[in-house]
């Protein structure tokens, strides 16, 4: 997609901090972290959100997952914790729509949901 900026990162447009990449996966360092480890993971094919995956995507979405649990263990937080959120639709504050997953850790989160 022309204007994704996502999609932008993935065609080497736009610089970005890579840490991981292959044919299908990027993953890279987020340019404003909420946390000390903050990395967003991609794919490389747009997908405008998770409400847009389809059967033929599962395989993606699952090599995605492992993934971040792979970067998180090479960042040190594999043990202590991490979060991995995918937002979907403006409701829950997803900004750049192209599906993404944020890998943060590195300190203690909390609670996700107030009580």
């Amino acid at each position: 997609m022309s204007d994704c900026i996502f999609c932008k990162i993935a065609n080497k447009e736009i610089p970005a901090k890579i840490i991981y990449e292959d044919d299908e996966v990027l993953a890279f360092e987020d340019i404003h972290p909420l946390a000390p480890v903050h990395v967003l993971l991609i794919p490389k094919k747009h997908i405008s959100g998770s409400d847009a995956v389809t059967k033929e995507d599962i395989t993606l979405i699952g090599k995605i997952n492992y993934l971040a649990t792979q970067i998180a263990k090479e960042r040190g937080i594999g043990e202590k914790g991490f979060r991995l959120v995918c937002n979907c639709g403006p409701d829950s504050g997803q900004e750049v729509f192209h599906l993404h997953y944020h890998l943060l850790g590195g300190v203690f989160l909390g609670p996700f949901v107030k009580q």
